[in-house]
């Protein structure tokens, strides 16, 4: 579960103060997809960063249970000069799961190869993207943070990454920021829509879609 407790945060801009979230009160349920919906500058990011708790609110607090991820694909923790396997060996000790068995999965997962034994200053982005992905899936999470991370690499590895979302999905809850609403239909059944401060939840999917449409709609007249 994530509640949002009179959560409040803001930043001064050249046109005035633009708030992300004006006295939020809302609950996210465990064992929920929550897709996080709203119009680009809205402050999803900034919302995704104050519930995996790397920024701070004004006001206000989040409220956690169970065992969170960092956002899933996150690959700026890496240490450059250790390899792929390395990485994930010092990730595992770090959360205290099985080493070999996370290696193994993150290895066949991330479709590295050679790379994988390579320090991770010479991998493309898309590749630390691919590693950084495994080793957030193959971690068991209560709740994963979900940033566009879908996207990442050829379609044969972006249906790969679907469907083992999808199969983390039967056993926990997530939060997940995309722009494509095919995969906010695929991945999610609820949905929260973030404007001008305000977050509303939605239980059904479908009508936070509608909403966030609507908000669409009525910025573009």
């Amino acid at each position: 579960m994530i509640r949002f407790e009179n959560l409040r945060k803001g930043f001064w801009t050249r046109d005035g103060p633009k708030f992300v979230a004006r006295n939020v009160n809302v609950v996210f349920p465990s064992g929920v997809s929550v897709a996080l919906l709203g119009r680009n500058g809205a402050g999803k990011s900034t919302m995704m960063r104050m519930i995996s708790g790397s920024v701070r609110p004004d006001s206000g607090d989040i409220h956690i249970t169970g065992s969170m991820s960092w956002p899933v694909g996150f690959a700026g923790s890496f240490h450059g000069d250790l390899s792929g396997r390395q990485n994930v060996r010092f990730i595992a000790r770090v959360y205290a799961v099985d080493t070999n068995d996370l290696i193994d999965f993150v290895e066949d997962f991330s479709e590295l190869g050679a790379h994988f034994d390579l320090p991770v200053r010479s991998y493309s982005s898309g590749m630390k993207s691919r590693l950084a992905f495994g080793i957030s899936i193959g971690i068991p999470f209560d709740t994963y943070l979900v940033d566009e991370v879908t996207a990442v690499g050829d379609a044969s590895f972006r249906r790969k990454s679907r469907a083992i979302f999808r199969e983390r999905m039967r056993q926990a809850g997530s939060v997940v920021v995309t722009h494509s609403m095919n995969e906010v239909r695929a991945l999610c059944t609820a949905g929260a829509v973030l404007e001008d401060g305000e977050l509303t939840y939605f239980e059904d999917v479908a009508d936070a879609i509608a909403q966030h449409q609507s908000n669409m709609a009525a910025v573009a007249n």
